[in-house]
């Protein structure tokens, strides 16, 4: 199956071809001739399987189709963030290279009255995200009537964030006869509900791999204490010779000092996340793609919309405490049938988090330790299965206890079996200070 089979036209065809790209992807093959029928669409597809390309070629054919007459956009595209925001605008620009289109994007961080003067020279494409969007609309900067095509890019994520009250004020200025279209990576019940309400007999397309990870990405757990996972991080990026690695951290302040960090070990590298400026977040990761910067430390929203071709290594300097966010965060390797290689740098405090991405990934991830950097306690072999509260409390009651061992002390969470003096040092005092006890983030 080719682009032009799918009705688009050849212009938009060379287009696809100047960028590398020969067939079409599944989400591909069957968005594009939805969008181009007219028809609303509410796709499920997660990032890196070329769902941009899936609704910005066939809009794109459609506005070819039939000239503009007036000035304001004719297609708007709403994203959760301003990287993606600027990432969808690029694929705009680039799949517009043969074809007259004019396409804007619009986000926070940076002046508006730049964005108000280009959007009253007209444009045909607007990118924007939600609450940059309604300032503009509130200095009369833009208005809607003329749009035909509505796209809301990542919902899930845009939920997730708190945009819901801007977006149902945006729907309200829209036209009542409009194209809709709703990508998410997940059809959860919140994206359901948005859908039954902005949707008219939509064409429902789900190409989303459920919890499941690629088989090109290669993933390790690498156990150690928290206090050793940067120098560990620094070990890595020197001793494999890695160019180029996303690092995730659960926290902003936990990005920055791990970026400091490694920067005093001589190692370049920047954070990007939610507290930095557009202009700061705009120069890390054009350091980051020219190779200016060996490492980009980020947390989960920030990360969204990155779009780095053939990224091959990335770091759960944390893990996170919600298991999806492990899948989205190691399907930025290993994309488009490229090898990857995912590696978590895990402390026994992050046991939990581990078995919950076990159990929600179906598989056993492989425990890796390194010379010089064993940890002080074992992370667990097996994922634990969910306790059953009743035979909990039954346990409780018959061992005269609460931790199953009676009149015993609980075991701390990494000690090795064969007795309560295990995990102790040479003077009989508990290793707390490494194990026992609930750590900040210290790296």
């Amino acid at each position: 199956m080719s682009f032009s089979s799918l009705g688009l036209s050849e212009q938009l065809v060379r287009a696809t071809t100047d960028q590398g790209y020969e067939t079409p992807s599944p989400i591909q093959l069957q968005a594009i001739p939805a969008v181009l029928s007219g028809k609303d669409v509410m796709a499920a597809a997660q990032t890196g399987t070329g769902k941009t390309a899936g609704f910005t070629l066939p809009i794109l054919q459609r506005l070819a189709e039939k000239p503009r007459t007036g000035k304001g956009p004719r297609v708007l595209i709403l994203a959760p963030t301003r990287e993606l925001a600027a990432q969808v605008h690029d694929s705009v620009n680039l799949y517009s290279k043969y074809v007259p289109t004019k396409a804007a994007v619009v986000f926070g961080g940076v002046k508006i009255n730049p964005q108000m003067m280009k959007l009253r020279k007209g444009v045909d494409v607007l990118v924007a995200t939600p609450g940059r969007l309604m300032d503009l609309y509130q200095q009369n900067a833009v208005r809607f009537n003329e749009v035909e095509t509505l796209i809301l890019d990542e919902a899930d994520r845009m939920l997730d964030m708190g945009f819901i009250r801007d977006i149902k004020k945006i729907l309200a200025l829209l036209p009542a006869q409009r194209q809709n279209l709703l990508f998410s990576a997940t059809f959860s019940g919140e994206i359901r509900s948005l859908a039954q309400g902005l949707l008219n007999n939509p064409v429902q397309i789900d190409v989303a791999v459920r919890n499941t990870t690629a088989e090109t990405v290669q993933q390790s757990v690498y156990a150690v204490d928290q206090s050793q996972k940067t120098a560990l991080l620094s070990k890595l990026v020197r001793d494999n010779s890695w160019e180029q690695v996303l690092v995730f951290t659960r926290t902003k302040h936990g990005a920055n000092r791990l970026t400091q960090k490694l920067e005093r070990d001589g190692i370049t590298a920047a954070a990007i996340h939610g507290n930095k400026s557009q202009g700061a977040r705009t120069r890390a990761l054009a350091g980051f793609k020219q190779g200016d910067v060996r490492v980009l430390v980020a947390t989960d929203i920030a990360a969204r919309g990155l779009d780095i071709k053939q990224l091959p290594q990335v770091v759960n300097f944390e893990l996170p405490n919600v298991p999806e966010d492990y899948v989205h965060r190691i399907g930025r390797t290993g994309r488009a049938g490229e090898s990857g290689h995912a590696l978590s740098l895990v402390c026994a405090d992050e046991g939990k988090q581990l078995a919950g991405i076990e159990r929600l990934i179906k598989k056993q991830l492989p425990r890796k330790e390194v010379e010089g950097f064993e940890p002080q306690n074992n992370l667990p072999l097996k994922p634990k299965a969910k306790a059953d509260p009743s035979r909990a409390r039954s346990r409780r009651v018959a061992n005269g206890g609460g931790n199953g061992r009676p009149g015993g002390k609980p075991r701390s969470f990494g000690d090795k079996p064969g007795g309560r003096n295990n995990g102790r040092n040479q003077n009989g005092k508990g290793q707390r200070g490494r194990s026992g006890q609930r750590h900040t983030q210290s790296a």
